[in-house]
This record gives C-alpha cells, sequence and structure tokens, in this order.
C-alpha cells in the first residue's frame, strides 16, 4: 500500500518554482511595518534559551519577564511560548504566570536525536510530565539520510503516541538535507507519522532557516492539508533575528498557508534575540526587556 508521502511527494515545488516565487513573495513585504503586523509576529515568537551555559538564574530571570511583560506592556500580545531543555521544564512550571505562554521544551536527544529509540521516547515524555505542553524534537537524521524511512516514520509515532494530546513539532533541519526534495519529503513524512509542526532547524548544526526551505515547507503542509484536512502548524528557526526576517516569514506562510495560519496556534517562530528587535521597533525605541 503506498504510504502518503509516497503519493504526494511528486507535488513538490520545482527549483525554478522556489526561485522564482521566494524573491517575489519578500519582494512584497512592505518596507514600513505596521504596529499590528508587528504585534501579531511577536505573539508567534517561541522565546528560546537553549545553551550549554544555561542555568537555574537564567531561566527563572527570562520566566519573570515573560510574566512581567504583560504588566509593563499591557496593550501588546505576549510571546506564544517559552522554550527551554527539558530539565528547566519544571522551573518555567512552577514560576510562568504569564496566560496564553506555552511552556514548550526541545527532547528527544536535541540536537542531534543520535541516541537509543527508548531514550528519545522516555526523555519526550518525562519532559511532558514535567509540565511542557509542547515539545520539539528532530527528526532521526541518521535514518532519513540512510533511506531507512520506516524507522523515521515509527519513531515519530512513538513519540507523538508517548506525549498524548500535546503539541509535536518535528525539526527536518533542513539546513542539512539534499536539495527541496529531500525537504519536502521530511516534511511530508512527518506529518504522516503525527507531527503538528514542521519546524525548519535547531540553529545547533550549520544553516538555519531560510525563506526557500519555509516555501518548500509551507508547500508540503498546503498539501497535506489539501490531502487530509488536518492543518500543521509551521515554525521557522535557526538564526532569525532581524524584523524584516521575521516579516518574511509571515509572508511566505500567508502566501503558500493563507489566513488560517497567521496566528500562533499555527505559526511560530523559534528565536532569542528577535523579541526586543520586534519590541522595540513597536515601541519606536529601543527596548531590552526580554
Amino acid at each position: 500500500m503506498t504510504k502518503l508521502y509516497e503519493k504526494l511527494v511528486k507535488s513538490c515545488p520545482s527549483g525554478a518554482e522556489v526561485k522564482r516565487n521566494v524573491p517575489k513573495i519578500i519582494e512584497s513585504v512592505p518596507q514600513t511595518h505596521g504596529k499590528h503586523l508587528l504585534m501579531s509576529i511577536l505573539n508567534c515568537v517561541d522565546l528560546t534559551t537553549l545553551n550549554a551555559t544555561d542555568t537555574k538564574t537564567r531561566i527563572l530571570q527570562l520566566t519573570g519577564k515573560v510574566n512581567s511583560f504583560q504588566v509593563r506592556y499591557s496593550n501588546i500580545p505576549n510571546v506564544a511560548g517559552i522554550c527551554v531543555f527539558p530539565n528547566y521544564t519544571t522551573l518555567v512550571k512552577d514560576r510562568l504566570t504569564s496566560k496564553n505562554v506555552k511552556i514548550v521544551s526541545v527532547a528527544g536527544a536535541f540536537p542531534t536525536a543520535q541516541t537509543f529509540r527508548t531514550i528519545r521516547v522516555t526523555e519526550s515524555k518525562l519532559a511532558v510530565d514535567a509540565g511542557a505542553e509542547e515539545i520539539d524534537i528532530v527528526i532521526n537524521l541518521g535514518a532519513y539520510l540512510g533511506g531507512d524511512y520506516d524507522t523515521v516514520i515509527s519513531e515519530i509515532s512513538e513519540i507523538k503516541s508517548s506525549i498524548g494530546d500535546k503539541v509535536l513539532k518535528v525539526i527536518i533541519e533542513s539546513g542539512s538535507l539534499n536539495g527541496n526534495e529531500q525537504i519536502f519529503k521530511a516534511a511530508m513524512m512527518s506529518m504522516d507519522a503525527g507531527a503538528d509542526f514542521i519546524k525548519t532547524s535547531t540553529g545547533k548544526n550549520g544553516t538555519g532557516a531560510t525563506p526557500e526551505a519555509a516555501y518548500v515547507i509551507c508547500k508540503a503542509i498546503s498539501c497535506f492539508y489539501d490531502e487530509t484536512g488536518i492543518q500543521v502548524g509551521f515554525k521557522a528557526a535557526g538564526g532569525i533575528s532581524e524584523v524584516n526576517d521575521a516579516i518574511s516569514y509571515y509572508q511566505i506562510v500567508s502566501d503558500c498557508l493563507g489566513d488560517k495560519w497567521l496566528n500562533n496556534k499555527y505559526f511560530r517562530i523559534g528565536a532569542s534575540r528577535l523579541a526586543n528587535n520586534i519590541l522595540s521597533e513597536i515601541a519606536g525605541e529601543r527596548h531590552e526587556h526580554f
């Protein structure tokens, strides 16, 4: 029986289409950014700290800044989530008071995914048990690049099953894949296995997010939706710090997927410096709240 990803891979956009359409989309981004647009994008940011040097103090400070944001900026929507390593999930849960901000945890041997399946599954479940509402995992790149697609799919499915109704974001590490078809197939395969979001990159392995990869992923999400009626989200991450870049990804989502995706239930940007840059542009002066 033909698997869904095998059926839909023929819909992958050609290199010519990507080269033709992505610059047009980016050029359509207005030079003057309205505050409503900027606030919408800020509300889609997963405020992220994923460094070997992270400490309890750092996590508490970041959570405190998110908590105090709504008091200081009562007319601006807060970020979508706080993204941390699994061992800090409980700390965020215990201190986070800001409503509607999700607790996001990377898991499953982030950022390499190179370990035993049992560890990947168990760590994902442990992060949820500790309070994570969303889990970001990396696709098994070793299996994927080796052509072992059954392992890729079954592993994602098992992790999804282990976290129940929590949101699963699958990072395909697009910069490590060879060409549009590999990106499209990895995205399609992940959705076929139960991913709730497709995410571009970890930001830890060379090339991060690119508009071209985002376009291909969003086209895959569109094809999957047309075929199944299931709305899967898109998350851009890896090196996104400038406001213009964030708006470009927002515009790609708008162009490829439409208004139904332009909210933080279906669109995220994983970043650290970006939040302050957006906030500063909204305020018209430099702000370093986060």
